[in-house]
């Protein structure tokens, strides 16, 4: 049981102190005038029962009660509910290989796309998410769902360590994207593809054609910068030790490939979009998947509390009219005086 207005209940407060201020008072009353015969009381007040009184007194403080309990809403058990979900079927592919530790976007690469896409789902009206990880390999992590507070959980979770086979494979990750989504139709999906850009296979640009002549949508996000920057290798504990070298010894330089990002949107029908230091990277891709046709995802059903102060009101006007309709006078017996002939 839950209330909508729990302030309401601080009236009962209220009562509570009128009615202990009246039982403190009791045997202080005095009859209204003070210097009367009791023969004038007895004319007066002859024919009023104090006990009925009592009852009618009763009866309101019991409606007022439960109109106080209405007025908070109580929310008693629970009902089905049909609910329906406009919006599209949205997978981000992220790139999780030790090169999205790169720190030239701050904190580091893989950071910052976590981020920008957090500030994603937290835009996001009845869009199912679903989210898949690659590096050398690709997996699917959360399989499409409308739970977005899921959705940031398993975000959180995303680190360099997930995938030991260690490369770029774009390509695998797009096929596997096609792969997240359940229903028949494609339309109404899109692929959001997290990457520094360094495809070590070269076919993705062929499968975001076939994917765009079934009608799904692929965006692409670069995530760093044109001059590059050094791989850390950090511990368990995530301190960076030193930098990744080549099989020669010499320090590698990660640098964003924004060329085949760029032909990846081109051929996927949709943008491309780099994540820097700035603030603002998501923007264009909310605005891309809010200008699109929406479906209806789902129409399901879920438990809620359901109103139940009609039933306290109904209650509560029926004391009211039992005390109004009370009755107050005493029962007179009747006595038989004989007849007048």
């Amino acid at each position: 049981m839950e209330w909508r207005y729990p302030w309401v209940i601080i009236f009962f407060g209220f009562l509570l102190f009128f009615w202990i201020g009246k039982f403190l008072r009791r045997g202080r009353s005095h009859f209204i005038f003070k210097s009367s015969t009791p023969q004038l009381e007895a004319n007066l007040l002859g024919r009023f029962d104090h006990q009925k009184r009592l009852w009618k007194k009763r009866m309101g403080l019991f409606g007022l009660s439960f109109l106080i309990l209405s007025a908070s809403g109580p929310q008693i058990g629970t009902k089905v509910k049909p609910v329906e979900r406009k919006g599209v079927d949205l997978v981000f592919v992220v790139d999780v290989s030790i090169s999205m530790d790169a720190e030239d976007v701050k904190p580091s690469r893989l950071q910052k796309a976590k981020f920008e896409i957090s500030q994603i789902i937290k835009q996001l009206k009845g869009d199912r998410v679903g989210i898949i990880v690659f590096a050398g390999s690709s997996h699917i992590y959360l399989p499409l769902t409308a739970d977005y507070e899921a959705a940031q959980l398993f975000l959180d979770g995303i680190d360099t360590n997930m995938i030991p086979t260690q490369g770029t494979s774009i390509s695998s990750a797009l096929n596997s994207g096609l792969t997240a989504f359940t229903e028949e139709s494609e339309k109404y999906k899109v692929i959001i593809i997290i990457t520094d850009g360094e495809d070590h296979e070269g076919e993705a640009v062929k499968i975001a054609e076939k994917a765009a002549r079934t009608g799904i949508i692929i965006h692409s996000v670069g995530v760093g910068s044109l001059t590059g920057s050094l791989i850390p290798i950090k511990s368990q504990n995530g301190v960076s030790q030193e930098y990744k070298r080549d099989r020669q010894g010499k320090l590698v330089t990660s640098k964003l490939n924004e060329m085949a990002l760029r032909e990846i949107a081109d051929a996927g029908n949709g943008i491309y979009v780099r994540f820097d230091n700035r603030l603002t990277g998501y923007r264009n891709l909310i605005q891309a998947i809010d200008s699109m046709e929406k479906k209806t995802i789902s129409t399901h059903e879920f438990l809620e509390f359901e109103d139940r102060y009609q039933i306290f009101a109904i209650i509560s006007l029926l004391f009211f009219i039992i005390g109004f309709m009370f009755p107050t006078k005493k029962k007179q017996k009747d006595t038989w005086r004989g007849r007048i002939v």
